[in-house]
């Protein structure tokens, strides 16, 4: 295990939405917290984390970063966190994350699976979680950009 990037993670399609399609619809936000994406996490590797339901966290990669809520489930391997993909990218607090919403997109690499293929490898990536230091800044990913003066 790669000691800067010790959990395996997993993103797949969301139940939710088709891909980031309806994103800011009202069933996916109901399965958000506060807004941002759940990233699933086994309770051992959140208990050796400090991590509680709930909070806020940065999942960091060798690529970028991104912020998701806690859900502890032991549904999955200890080792292994899941965040499904289509969350809107919102990069406006990039001194926080690569995206504040939870887009596992901001972590994973954009390579093919060989030159003859070119199929998706975007679905896994080593990631460390941890916890904020500071209060998690708003979500701005469904916001309309501003319009120029007329």
């Amino acid at each position: 295990p790669d000691p800067e990037f010790p959990l395996h993670l997993v993103a797949n399609n969301p139940a939710t939405r088709l891909h980031s399609q309806l994103d800011h619809g009202p069933h996916s936000a109901a399965a958000k917290i506060d807004g941002r994406e759940p990233v699933r996490v086994h309770p051992d590797d959140a208990a050796a984390l400090g991590l509680a339901d709930g909070e806020v966290v940065r999942l960091r990669s060798a690529v970028g970063s991104c912020l998701a809520a806690v859900v502890l489930s032991d549904a999955l391997r200890p080792g292994v966190v899941q965040l499904a993909t289509g969350a809107w990218f919102d990069p406006s607090a990039p001194d926080v994350a690569t995206c504040v919403h939870g887009n596992p997109n901001a972590l994973t690499t954009d390579v093919g699976t060989s030159r003859l293929a070119q199929g998706c490898t975007g679905q896994h990536a080593r990631v460390a979680v941890e916890r904020l230091a500071d209060p998690p800044p708003p979500v701005r990913a469904h916001e309309p950009p501003p319009t120029a003066p007329r």
